[in-house]
C-alpha cells in the first residue's frame, strides 16, 4: 500500500514565532519582497467565520502573520470565563489553517507594539471597524503600510457558539 504524504502540509511553513525571532523574519521577508500581511484577534472556538476572514486577509499578500491575544489579555478583553481555549492550542489550531503562515502571541491589549515592529504591507480588520474607531490604523500607516477592512460572515461569532452550547446543556 502507498503512504500519501499531505502535500499542503509539506510547504506550509507556518510556526508559533517568539517576539526574539521577529526582527529577523521580518528582514528575511522583506527581503524576499515579500507583502506581509497582519491581522489579531483572539481566535478563541475557531469557525467559520474566522477561517474566512483570515482566508480574505491573506489574499492581501504573500505572507500572513496572526497576532494572538494571549490568555491573559483574553481574559481581559472578554471576562473571567474566557478563553476556552489556551493560547498554545488556539496557535496551533491557526497554525494548521493553509492561510496563516506566522502565529506571534502578544500580552498586550493592543498589538500596536507588534505592529510597529513587524511594520506591515497591509494590516487587516473586520468590517465592524473603521478607520477612525481602530486604534492601530494610525501607527500602521504611519510605518507606510495600509488598512484594509473586510466583512464577516453573518451570524458567525465565539459569543454565538458559546451562548448556542450553553443553551443545550
Amino acid at each position: 500500500r502507498k503512504k500519501h504524504k499531505n502535500k499542503r502540509k509539506q510547504n506550509k511553513t507556518n510556526m508559533l514565532i517568539d517576539k526574539t525571532r521577529l526582527d529577523k523574519l521580518i528582514a528575511d521577508l522583506k527581503s524576499q519582497n515579500k507583502t506581509v500581511v497582519t491581522t489579531n484577534g483572539c481566535f478563541d472556538i475557531l469557525h467559520a467565520g474566522h477561517v474566512r476572514y483570515l482566508e480574505q486577509a491573506k489574499s492581501f499578500g504573500d505572507i500572513l502573520i496572526v497576532a494572538l491575544n494571549s490568555d491573559k489579555s483574553v481574559k481581559k478583553l472578554k471576562g473571567e470565563s474566557r478563553p476556552i481555549n489556551n493560547q498554545i492550542d488556539r496557535a496551533e489550531v491557526l497554525n494548521a489553517l493553509r492561510s496563516v503562515d506566522y502565529v506571534i502571541i502578544f500580552d498586550e491589549d493592543s498589538p500596536i507594539e507588534l505592529l510597529l515592529k513587524i511594520k506591515p504591507d497591509v494590516y487587516v480588520k473586520g468590517g465592524d471597524y473603521t478607520i477612525d474607531t481602530l486604534p492601530e490604523a494610525k501607527g500602521v500607516i504611519s510605518v507606510g503600510g495600509r488598512v484594509e477592512f473586510v466583512p464577516f460572515l453573518e451570524g458567525r461569532s465565539t459569543t454565538s457558539v458559546i451562548e448556542k452550547m450553553k443553551s443545550t446543556i
